[in-house]
């Protein structure tokens, strides 16, 4: 068998080309940055495809660490996501403590996406989060999630479609520092054999699987950025559901562009009742830009509620020496994604472009300063908080 074996490892992983090949999606294909960028995107999503192929199978569930490490895929930094495979037809217990945090979510779903150049019209999807399942902070607790309740079974169920083939978790934090994050596990409780050593042609396929698995990344969610660029245009939002994502959530996306000399505010009105809300902002290629050592995010529990009310956040390349900023990290253009969770309104917010010396002619006149040494001291406190959650 190993004379069937290619002698480099490259020879299996020649389809990584296709992420590049993606590059003429994006915004600037001839911009030297961008193409260093894509070539780091390419490798964020290499590395996290190992998890999706060899980590774990759905006889043998284990919980392996989603975008949050990576950041592609804009992961929310309020969210550690967890995934695992699993199968409709099999019965899983999901079991452990709830914890303290905002939100915990889990979403059923028939493929993760970069796994299939398409994905299925049957999503498969189905979603339950603490408040529907019953989860008491800090409780312990488990959960069985089959396609059928089974039988003479009086405990916590939760249904999955029949062509369920992954589980994903969300622990949404507001407060990073104090709130809890849970700790699960997850088993089926049908009879399975013992995992199995895979054999050398299971081993190459996945390998082969995993260098296809950045092209399938990029060819969805370069789309689904241009997409907004394509109807609403530069630093414009459009308030949108996703099909298969969180259906109790609205997210409101924009494509955003600024000079040096520029800030962008944000200005929204909140909802009455807002059990969570936050803004990020990404890099022009849908991730997630740096959140722990930048001020690259903000949430209901951070943010800053002006006099009149409204939330006023600031993107600006330098600190505008007012609450919430939202740091760019460099860029100067790129993606914003807001989301409302489970609000009694959706206000669409608006962003204005004004020159950054005259920011605070656009701002509530007792909107506050805040000094060098209050943002260092808010970046600390930031990367302390987010280093303790579990990110891997």
């Amino acid at each position: 068998m190993s004379d069937a074996i290619a002698p480099s490892l490259l020879t299996y992983l020649t389809d990584l080309e296709g992420a590049v090949a993606n590059l003429a999606q994006t915004w600037r294909p001839d911009d030297p940055h961008y193409r260093a960028d894509v070539y780091r995107q390419t490798m964020t999503s290499l590395s996290f495809s190992y998890f999706m192929y060899f980590h774990a199978d759905a006889e043998h569930p284990d919980w392996a660490p989603l975008w949050n490490p990576v950041y592609t895929l804009q992961p929310n930094p309020d969210d550690i996501y967890m995934f695992s495979p699993i199968r409709g037809d099999l019965t899983y217990r999901v079991s452990g403590n709830r914890g303290t945090c905002k939100i915990l979510s889990f979403t059923t779903q028939a493929v993760m996406s970069g796994t299939v150049d398409e994905m299925p019209a049957n999503k498969a999807h189905n979603e339950y989060d603490d408040i529907d399942l019953e989860l008491a902070l800090g409780e312990d607790f488990e959960v069985i999630f089959s396609a059928e309740r089974p039988a003479g079974y009086t405990g916590k169920w939760a249904k999955i479609d029949p062509g369920a083939g992954a589980m994903m978790l969300r622990f949404r934090s507001y407060d990073w520092a104090n709130e809890v994050d849970p700790v699960l596990s997850i088993e089926c409780l049908d009879a399975v054999p013992p995992k199995p050593r895979l054999s050398p042609e299971q081993i190459l396929t996945r390998i082969r699987e995993m260098a296809r698995f950045p092209a399938r990344k990029t060819k969805l969610y370069f789309a689904m950025q241009n997409g907004v660029r394509e109807r609403v245009g530069i630093n414009v939002f459009e308030p949108i559901r996703m099909p298969g994502a969180l259906q109790k959530q609205v997210y409101w996306p924009a494509c955003f562009e600024l000079d040096d000399d520029e800030a962008l505010i944000i200005e929204t009105d909140l909802p009455e009742r807002r059990p969570y809300w936050n803004i990020q902002l990404n890099d022009p290629y849908f991730n997630a830009l740096e959140y722990v050592y930048r001020l690259s995010s903000t949430n209901g529990h951070f943010a800053k509620v002006a006099s009149d009310g409204r939330f006023y956040g600031v993107i600006s390349l330098t600190d505008p020496g007012v609450p919430n900023w939202l740091d760019p990290a460099g860029y100067r253009e790129g993606g914003i994604y807001g989301r409302w969770y489970d609000c009694d309104s959706e206000p669409v917010p608006i962003i204005r472009r004004v020159k950054l010396a005259a920011l605070r002619d656009h701002l509530p006149p007792d909107t506050p300063a805040v000094t060098p040494e209050e943002r260092a001291e808010e970046l600390r406190n930031r990367v302390r908080a987010c280093q303790r959650r579990r990110r891997w």
